[in-house]
């Protein structure tokens, strides 16, 4: 038999009865009754029960001693359960093993929380154990999961015609939207590599020596705040580029790839397909926002021009929307209170509602503000029917799609027009390719400085920068963004005139990014791509709030690992070896 088993805890079942076996794992849990002791044994693969009859001494003292979680070897015989002992949640949960002999073969100390059961151990903790923490049931699943789902995007990717191929670690630095994680060189004194951000510049470059399709399962290192979606350091994403392909073609491979990953991990949960082109400025207007929670069913409407000079001067020549909620007319004061104060907790300094009653009638706090005018106007653009409510809000543009865009998932969650157990995907298109800084009034790229102008050169040389939009989109699902992506620029002229309009000289573009329009002048064919995080696609499929669930070995929310004891300090010989000298900030006055 083998040294340690002959099979795994979570394989045997009534077909084994009689079988002797050799089963090795932690102790999961223990149980005395009457003196026969059960305890679970816990590996990879599941669960199975033993139990040890009170004549056999030894092994029931040495298996009453030992910590939970301790690791050990037992030799036994498969038993059928009695009917009242059955466990019908496991799949072991018709047998048992009699345990005959045991070896212990890992011995735990007191184990810090609970593994068994999922208690409310803070996630600092659970960082700091992060070993144990993956022991839990929920915690090895989401790791497992995400085993799973990378294993099926590489067999998508390969069966669709791509190729797998690496791009570098350590490069140059470039200007990609975040700060660069630094390296420095040993070799080449105060200088330094700087770790990816993403691998834009390689996979376009794959494109010009003819590789046609590339995809990559890549790491990227952004030094960056952790937010709930995103995690600080570090991430992965599905990089893919393709050559010879416009917007719609990266889509097709997307959208078939993408849908099939969520049905095949969703549970049973519907995939829309396929998925909506929504451009960037009416999901702003419809939704608030350029990643739309589409799971909500409502939308947003601008009612601006209703009170454009209006005697209301909440609104008169402001921004306003207007969300309506039908079938309302059983919803209790307390469904209005509780969204204005949602709305305080997005940033607003109210809510203002109406209700549209059976004759047509609005009432509500603002209400007697209204003139029939309004009212009729309003009714129209709404098409709100008795038994809606109407919520508004005010001000400038970007601050009203920010508040009114939580309220309409907020308000569609708790009025019933919130559809469950679904991924709802969009893809968000049409981009402007540049915004004005509101501070210093530059012009600046709005999203990614390397996509291809719609227009060429030509709407580069007679549009307004601001009216410009980008062959670049968005792909959204439930209201999180899984990814950016691009038809690139790969013409040099339309590459210096669109940096030359961001403030870029000729020179600089050259500097920042040589390689590239080096290659580029070599005969660069047209392509794209995009980059889906894996983190956020598990996160979704798992049902986890926190992108941190997902990972096995993530940093902390101050981008700290626990377990290793990261960032850590060097000593003066490695600095003096790197030519670094350190100034740190002085201390915080008491």
């Amino acid at each position: 038999m083998h040294r340690y088993r002959s099979h795994t805890c979570g394989e045997l079942r009534s077909t084994d009865v009689g079988t002797d076996v050799r089963l090795s794992g932690w102790l999961h849990n223990r149980r005395n009754l009457g003196g026969i002791l059960f305890l679970d044994l816990r590996d990879h693969y599941g669960i199975v029960q033993l139990v040890v009859r009170p004549e056999q001494t030894a092994v029931n003292e040495l298996l009453s001693g030992l910590s939970k979680e301790s690791v050990v070897r037992i030799d036994g015989k498969v038993v059928t359960r009695g009917a009242e002992n059955v466990n019908p949640e496991l799949p072991t949960g018709d047998i048992e093993v009699e345990v005959a002999d045991v070896e212990v073969l890992g011995a735990a100390d007191q184990i810090p929380f609970t593994i068994n059961a999922e208690d409310g151990v803070n996630e600092e903790r659970r960082l700091e154990y992060r070993f144990l923490d993956l022991r839990r049931e929920r915690m090895h699943r989401n790791v497992m999961l995400r085993s799973a789902v990378i294993s099926s995007i590489r067999r998508r990717m390969t069966e669709a015609g791509f190729n797998e191929m690496a791009t570098p670690i350590l490069s140059a630095t470039s200007p990609e939207g975040a700060r660069d994680f630094l390296v420095p060189s040993r070799l080449h004194a105060g200088r330094f590599y700087a770790l990816p951000q993403a691998p834009q510049m390689f996979k376009q470059l794959l494109m010009v020596a003819g590789f046609d399709r590339y995809f990559q399962i890549a790491p990227c290192f952004r030094d960056e705040d952790a937010r709930a979606d995103r995690s600080p350091g570090e991430f992965y994403q599905l990089d893919v580029e393709m050559s010879f392909v416009e917007q719609e073609d990266v889509f097709r491979v997307i959208e078939r790839m993408m849908a099939g990953v969520f049905e095949e991990f969703g549970k049973g949960r519907h995939v829309t397909s396929p998925f909506p082109r929504i451009p960037f400025r009416e999901a702003m207007l419809k939704y608030g926002s350029d990643k739309p929670d589409l799971r909500a069913e409502l939308e947003l409407v601008d009612v601006s021009h209703i009170f454009a000079g209006s005697g209301f001067k909440a609104f008169a020549d402001k921004h306003v929307r207007a969300l309506a909620v039908p079938d309302t007319a059983d919803q209790p004061r307390k469904f209005f209170d509780q969204m204005g104060e949602f709305a305080v907790e997005q940033g607003a300094k109210g809510l203002a509602w109406v209700r549209v009653g059976d004759d047509s009638e609005l009432t509500g706090p603002i209400a007697k503000f209204l003139t029939e005018s309004d009212v009729s106007a309003l009714l129209a653009a709404l098409n709100a029917k008795p038994g809606t409510a109407v919520f508004f809000g005010a001000g400038e543009f970007d601050e009203v799609s920010k508040i009114m865009g939580a309220v309409r998932v907020e308000a569609a969650r708790r009025a019933g027009h919130f559809a469950e157990d679904v991924f709802r995907f969009c893809w968000i298109v049409d981009f402007p390719m540049f915004e004005k800084d509101e501070e210093t009034g530059k012009i600046e790229f709005s999203h990614n400085p390397f996509s291809m102008p719609q227009g060429g050169i030509e709407a580069l040389e007679t549009q307004d920068p601001l009216s410009v939009l980008a062959w670049q989109y968005d792909i959204v699902c439930n209201g999180v963004e899984l990814s950016s992506g691009a038809i690139r620029n790969h013409e040099p002229d339309i590459m210096f005139k669109a940096f030359g309009i961001a403030g870029y000289s000729r020179e600089e573009v050259e500097r920042e990014f040589g390689g590239m329009l080096r290659a580029f002048q070599f005969g660069a064919p047209p392509h794209g791509g995009i980059a889906p995080g894996i983190d956020r696609i598990v996160m979704l499929l798992a049902d986890e709030p926190n992108i941190r669930e997902t990972i096995a070995f993530p940093l902390n929310g101050n981008a700290q690992d626990l377990l290793m004891g990261a960032p850590t300090e060097i000593d003066e010989t490695r600095l003096r070896e790197l030519h670094i000298s350190l100034r740190k900030p002085p201390p915080p006055k008491a």
